[in-house]
């Protein structure tokens, strides 16, 4: 029998992987125009690719864990940690590696959205999962579903930085 919530999670993994694709197709678009890509146009692209490759990741592991056996809820406990620990940490570092990389802060509703929703739900999700509380799967689809939009959302703001940017040749 398969894990409660596969097909949304194989739908999402997906979708992440599409959206990182097309992402990265984007960026190159300034390229194409005869614009040098920057350093802040480098380092969205490596971060935009990065982090939905990790979550189309956390949308596969728990039905990769559940083919071993494992009773359903340690596998939502499971999958909480080994994905939501390092996506907590990947986007808690981000204004960090952003101002090492391009010399520039994170904007106030990226700073809210991206890195403080983002956040939030995955803190509250790990919470929900290791509370014992019921639906332990929505919570973690829900978790994953609300990082996907605020990774969408963070990308369409940088892509309308990215595009006003002066063109260097």
């Amino acid at each position: 029998m398969e894990i409660k919530g596969a097909a949304l999670l194989y739908t999402l993994a997906t979708l992440m992987i599409t959206f990182a694709g097309f992402a990265a197709l984007l960026l190159i678009v300034r390229q194409s125009a005869g614009a040098t890509l920057s350093a802040l146009d480098r380092f969205l692209a490596r971060t935009v690719v990065g982090h939905f490759f990790w979550m189309a990741a956390g949308a596969l592991l728990p039905p990769v864990l559940s083919l071993y056996d494992i009773s359903e809820s340690w596998v939502w406990k499971a999958s909480a940690l080994m994905f939501g620990i390092p996506m907590l940490a990947l986007l808690l570092t981000y204004p960090h590696r952003r101002i090492a990389a391009t010399g520039k802060s994170v904007p106030p509703i990226i700073q809210a959205v991206f890195v403080g929703l983002g956040s939030l739900s995955l803190a509250a999700m790990i919470g929900y999962i290791f509370g014992n509380l019921a639906h332990p799967a929505a919570a973690y689809v829900s978790a994953l579903t609300i990082n996907f939009l605020t990774h969408a959302f963070a990308f369409v703001v940088a892509l309308e930085v990215i595009l006003r940017q002066e063109k260097k040749v």
